[in-house]
């Protein structure tokens, strides 16, 4: 069986024509075909920018897709309303979402920006699969406890494992290779190419990877340059079979 995987940062559907139109993000999601979208940089109520909208509820509905959010930041409402305003990582998914959790990368209090880790179990058929969406740090010393923790993660789950996101990194980077001991880069097993996603215009760099447990084998990479002026970066797509 073949599943179709997509890491996605979606800038808050902000494009660069500073226009901020999620129809067009909803539209890349539903040409790309694929079956379970981890989405960086999503607002969900969070602020004037994105008209205070739920973005991962909202595309969740327009696709019909399940879907999980992992708050990097979190803000009090400014307004009576008792919803938190909230910034962060998002799942969505043609399979039932089993479990779900939320890591918080809070090792430095008072960050602007803070980091999460999106833990969640699918169900595909009837073989679970661990699916974890994150968006790193661009300082190397935070850059380096977030991988180790995500590391550590690894070990909790019997089943395969897909991890996704915008890693902030170079390939063959240290951490980069701390990483492939454990996981697979897709890219660098099927991509063609150089398979860099940023900026989404004439991309300079890959910091947006998916990367798989060695059950899981990809057979097919590509980097979705149609709308690329939909955000700053480009979605990543990878075919994934199981071997298990």
């Amino acid at each position: 069986m073949e599943i179709k995987v997509m890491t996605f940062n979606i800038h808050h559907g902000k494009g660069i024509d500073n226009q901020v139109d999620l129809q067009r993000i909803a539209q890349v999601i539903k040409d790309s075909d694929a079956d379970i979208i981890g989405l960086n940089e999503v607002d969900k109520h969070f602020s004037k920018r994105s008209h205070y909208k739920n973005q991962i509820g909202w595309l969740a509905k327009q696709l019909n897709f399940e879907h999980t959010f992992s708050p990097s930041l979190s803000l009090k409402s400014k307004n009576s309303g008792n919803f938190m305003r909230q910034y962060g990582n998002a799942l969505l998914s043609r399979y039932p979402i089993v479990t779900k959790k939320s890591h918080s990368f809070n090792y430095i209090t008072g960050l602007v920006e803070g980091r999460s880790l999106l833990d969640a179990t699918i169900q595909i058929n009837e073989q679970l699969y661990q699916i974890m969406v994150t968006h790193l740090s661009l300082s190397p010393y935070l850059h380096r406890k977030q991988t180790e923790y995500i590391l550590n993660q690894l070990h909790k789950y019997p089943h395969p494992t897909i991890i996704m996101g915008d890693w902030n990194m170079k390939p063959g980077s240290r951490q980069w290779r701390k990483l492939t001991e454990k996981v697979q880069d897709t890219w660098q097993t099927v991509g063609i190419g150089t398979g860099q996603t940023y900026p989404s215009i004439r991309p300079r760099a890959r910091l947006d990877y998916i990367f798989v447990s060695p059950e899981l084998q990809a057979v097919k990479a590509e980097v979705i340059i149609k709308s690329a002026k939909a955000s700053d970066h480009l979605p990543l797509k990878v075919t994934i079979t199981c071997h298990k």
